[in-house]
């Protein structure tokens, strides 16, 4: 067994509700602390000093200087695999062109598509492991990958098969969704409906046949699928066992509730959520997910977290990280603006970015820290963890852990 320590603080997230408000005061903070390892699972979180006399023949790893220690960060939520960039549709829409106006123009998602299908797999394949780089140097340790960027039998399964090649060289853990509904191409002759059946019937038994993706994604929006095609489609992929979640409710309500009556794992964005369907989540375990860094590209208003955490919603926090409308990336800066906004407590907004993004992924084994737990983690040299939310995103990772073995 290994004892990595002494931190000043751990903030070990455990023993928290899944759901609903949370205060400062009901975090688990352990002074001058350490965490015991026992192959890649957390044997012991407690005082080094303590479980430093009351275990024997240990290899002890000294922390150098003054730090706290966090569980890892998940980020449920990311576009991190395409090609080309978009800064050109920031600059228009920010100088006061449309969306429509952008897309017409060039712009768009159709743009990323494009980009995307030209991109070389080598190419796809190296931008793709250096954003995850980047985000592990955040401290996240687990990755939410989506397609959406290819629209075809070829390109879906090219952008899926590069995401389960990037997973071969990584310590990260990739979780692969399938998004192939995230507009209709322009290049398909056919309708919406007949484009859902497509994905359906080419590309979804392709992408089980390869073991690609468990999950299914679909954008519900005016500009993309209609509720109605939108419900029974999803209902379908759950028929074929796929899990599912939901680009929900980011410009026009009523999505969310789609997403709860078909049992998502979780519905994304929110923006445009109403009082009433803020309920009917806050009553079901489908997971609440803001994504801040599309209200800031996009200069819209933010997910209602407070209101969905004073309901009792499960929410998450996620960077919803892509070429168009969140092209930073950074979900500490994000969550930290999102807080301020929403006025969020800090427990709130680190179990949004760790356990219950976990949730949100069907993934019980991290997002805390105790026994039995993948043994991932994120040091920062302060000597106060409010300090990792209060810079915004300029506190800078010190050491992440993965399995308990530090990469960086």
């Amino acid at each position: 067994m290994r004892l990595i320590g002494p931190f000043k603080q751990v903030v070990t997230l455990a023993n928290l509700p899944l759901r609903g408000k949370l205060s400062d005061e009901q975090l688990e903070i352990i002074v001058d602390g350490g965490i015991l390892i026992n192959n890649d699972k957390i044997q012991q979180v407690g005082n080094f000093e303590t479980l430093k006399s009351e275990n024997q023949n240990l290899e002890i790893e000294m922390i150098e200087g003054v730090q706290i220690a966090l569980p890892a960060f998940v980020d449920s939520h990311t576009h991190i695999c395409f090609g080309g960039n978009r800064a050109n549709d920031f600059a228009m829409r920010n100088a006061g062109k449309t969306y429509l106006e952008i897309a017409e123009s060039g712009g768009g998602i159709w743009s990323s598509v494009q980009h995307t299908r030209n991109a070389s797999e080598e190419e796809l394949l190296k931008t793709l492991l250096e954003r995850i780089d980047f985000l592990i140097s955040l401290g996240i340790t687990t990755i939410e990958v989506k397609s959406g960027y290819g629209l075809d039998v070829e390109n879906e399964l090219k952008m899926l098969r590069i995401i389960k090649k990037a997973q071969e060289q990584t310590k990260a853990t990739l979780v692969p969704t399938c998004l192939s509904a995230h507009l209709k191409p322009r290049d398909f002759e056919g309708s919406n409906e007949e484009y859902l059946q497509y994905i359906l019937k080419e590309i979804l038994p392709k992408v089980k046949e390869e073991n690609l993706a468990k999950r299914v994604d679909i954008f519900i929006e005016k500009s993309a699928f209609q509720p109605e095609e939108s419900k029974e489609f999803l209902l379908k992929t759950k028929e074929l066992g796929f899990e599912i979640t939901v680009h929900a409710d980011q410009f026009t309500p009523g999505s969310s509730r789609i997403a709860v009556e078909v049992g998502a794992k979780s519905a994304d964005h929110l923006e445009a959520t109403i009082d009433e369907d803020i309920e009917f989540l806050a009553k079901s375990d489908t997971v609440a997910t803001a994504l801040p860094g599309a209200s800031l590209g996009l200069g819209e208003k933010f997910t209602p977290a407070r209101k969905l955490l004073d309901a009792g919603a499960i929410v998450a926090i996620a960077s919803d990280w892509n070429p168009g409308s969140a092209p930073m990336g950074n979900l500490i800066t994000q969550a930290s603006i999102l807080a301020t906004f929403e006025k969020l407590t800090t427990a709130e907004v680190l179990a949004g970015m760790t356990f219950r993004s976990a949730f949100a992924l069907n993934l019980d084994d991290r997002g805390s820290l105790k026994e039995g737990l993948k043994a991932d983690f994120v040091t920062f040299k302060t000597n106060n963890f409010q300090n990792v939310l209060y810079n915004q995103g300029s506190l800078k990772a010190e050491n992440v852990y993965i399995d308990g073995n530090k990469i960086k």
